[in-house]
């Protein structure tokens, strides 16, 4: 693949070459012994200290180079920081022989390079603690560019790299100028391992549970499906780990959490994205009460932990998370700010009441969807300081146990902090005969076409009939809860690679497969992955050679388990240069309800026109 150079790219080229003839190895293999980083000998060096300084050796990124002739003056970038480095010719090139200053030094570094140097500290006559260079190694050569960053003498930066489709999508250069910005990402480390500090101090145990289940609970989410090749069975990725959480319960630990990496297809923007980190954790013989006030205890420990107070800036606000947290129901919530009282309201009412709010909801969703809708658009963004919202509807909360004296209630909190909801926790449901009741409501609103209704676990049902103990649990949102600890405005600022569109490198490319799928065999299954209200996606699956196509289709209404039978034989597919060959296809869908659709004997030249096709089918 051929490359489209700049005039500066083509010129470090150039120099990398020469390096090369020059007998310089622009990326040598052995370790390079640091002793020493940045901020270390900024903290650390005096007059009374500097015999501990006579001999380091510091590598880093150059980040400014001032040509004084003999003297460079240059500035490198370790992990802890900024230094100086004084570098002089004949300390670099003692001898007589000065070409390898010539080479490399004077004619050979440019900014992005990764250099190491031994030598002593000491200050300058303007007082910067810097290192007295005697021997310079590089030790990578950068062949891009940096973006140029503008400071001032101090430090402070005029003209800092905003761009937010390349810090995301070039993270690593947003490091490198933005030291900012891997403050952030520190903090954020700081942040899990306090919580995980707190939780091993109390005895909880650390799990890990998979990433991978046949059935997507836990939650109230679209899946992402994938297909397991040895099984020959649709697998998703995790929306959450709350039921094997609560199996480890039943088992007999008292008390176990999990960091987990969790997935949704669903929507993206400020504060959500689809590849999440959440921490989950149970506690048997526990209620939500107890979960409230360790909830208060846990984020008094991170803010002191990051800020040294419980007092956190974030925006124009100043959040504070002295415990306690103000306590307030959802029916009284919504009343404090609409002045209507929904609580003793039907699915009619609550559609009324959706009118006269002028709140717009789909037609499928029951009584606590429609309750969440109200909520969502009328109070939420109202509860700045941290606020436990509580007891919930039955209906809104299918896992939950049923609330002690409030009939039609469940013991449930959401926390609230900044208008967004940064925790959700239960008295968790332990009546199996309930339980099954409730993933059978589950059912009724997916058949209704609620595509985040939850499947049934037969699986967990049967755990809990061997007996889980009175349990309380949490989930708690970690990036969300790093945006409002860390004074960041967007998700996307507290994940290192938060997911893009990927790029297109080449002009003939249009998707994200850079590889041939050979379709040969003469009966193929198409498993459906997901859908939504208007679209869903299938993968056709080579039995022989497992391979797949995706494609992505609208639709009307389709289930959310179907499958379908291709009957005729496929020719070679070559999708990365768009070459595809005349197929006939014969489509059998099959759905729950057994209903069919057939399309006969269709010829497609390209991709594009079988989906088309698809979508006329469809829609028709």
């Amino acid at each position: 693949m051929s490359q489209h150079l700049s005039e500066q790219e083509i010129i470090r080229r150039e120099k990398l070459a020469k390096l090369r003839e020059a007998g310089i190895e622009p990326y040598p293999a052995p370790l390079y012994p640091v002793n020493q980083y940045s901020a270390d000998i900024k903290a650390g060096f005096t007059e009374e200290t500097k015999d501990a300084y006579a001999n380091v050796c510091v590598a880093g990124r150059i980040m400014s180079i001032n040509d004084k002739g003999k003297v460079f003056f240059i500035k490198i970038q370790d992990s802890k920081g900024i230094i100086q480095l004084y570098v002089r010719r004949d300390d670099i090139c003692p001898e007589e022989d000065k070409s390898y200053w010539d080479n490399l030094v004077k004619h050979g570094l440019d900014l992005g390079d990764i250099i190491g140097v031994t030598g002593f500290v000491f200050i300058t006559k303007t007082g910067e603690t810097s290192v007295h260079a005697q021997t310079l190694t590089l030790l990578t050569k950068s062949l891009k560019p940096l973006p140029v960053v503008k400071r001032d003498e101090e430090g402070n930066v005029f003209d800092a790299v905003t761009d937010p489709e390349f810090r995301y999508r070039q993270r690593y250069a947003d490091l490198i100028i933005n030291p900012e910005v891997k403050e952030v990402f520190a903090k954020r480390t700081l942040l899990v391992n306090t919580i995980r500090q707190f939780l091993n101090e109390k005895g909880a145990l650390e799990v890990d549970t998979p990433v991978l289940q046949s059935i997507p609970g836990g939650a109230a989410a679209r899946p992402f499906i994938t297909h397991h090749n040895a099984l020959d069975v649709p697998f998703y990725l995790r929306i959450a780990n709350e039921l094997y959480l609560k199996r480890l319960i039943v088992g007999g630990f008292d008390w176990v959490y999990e960091f987990s990496r969790n997935f949704r297809n669903e929507g993206m923007d400020r504060t959500h994205n689809p590849e999440f980190t959440i921490l989950e954790w149970y506690t048997a013989y526990k209620d939500y009460f107890w979960m409230m006030e360790i909830t208060e205890q846990l984020l008094e420990r991170v803010a002191i932990a990051l800020h040294g107070t419980t007092d956190v800036q974030l925006g124009d606000k100043m959040i504070s998370y002295k415990a306690p947290f103000k306590r307030i129901s959802i029916f009284d919530a919504i009343k404090e700010n609409t002045g209507i009282d929904i609580s003793a309201m039907d699915e009619a009412g609550l559609r009324d009441v959706c009118k006269q709010l002028h709140i717009d909801v789909p037609g499928n969703i029951g009584k606590g969807k429609l309750i969440d809708e109200i909520f969502g658009a009328t109070s939420e963004h109202n509860y700045i300081q941290p606020t436990f919202i509580i007891d919930y509807p039955v209906e809104m909360s299918p896992l939950t146990k049923k609330h002690r004296s409030k009939a039609g209630l469940v013991e449930r909190f959401e926390l609230m902090v900044n208008g967004k909801e940064v925790a959700n926790a239960y008295s968790e449901l332990n009546d199996p005969v309930d339980q099954r009741e409730r993933f059978e409501e589950q059912v009724k609103l997916m058949e209704r076409g609620d595509d985040e209704a939850m499947f049934i676990d037969h699986d967990f049902l049967r755990a809990l009939e061997y007996g889980m103990p009175p349990t309380s649990g949490i989930g708690i949102g970690i990036d969300r809860l790093c945006m409002m600890m860390l004074n960041q405005v967007s998700i996307q600022d507290v994940l290192l690679f938060p997911q893009m569109r990927p790029e297109t490198f080449t002009e003939k490319r249009k998707t994200v497969f850079d590889y041939e799928i050979n379709i040969s065999s003469k009966y193929n299954k198409v498993f459906f992955l997901t859908k939504g209200p208007k679209t869903f996606s299938f993968v056709v699956r080579n039995k022989e050679e497992l391979d797949f196509i995706v494609f992505d289709v609208d639709s009307n209404s389709f289930d959310k388990r179907a499958s379908m039978s291709i009957n005729d034989n496929f020719e070679k597919i070559n999708l990365l240069n768009e070459e595809v060959n005349l197929f006939d296809v014969d489509f059998i869908f099959e759905n729950e309800k057994r209903s069919n659709w057939k399309i006969s004997k269709s010829q497609f030249s390209d991709i594009d026109e079988l989906s088309n096709r698809f979508k006329m089918f469809i829609n028709s």
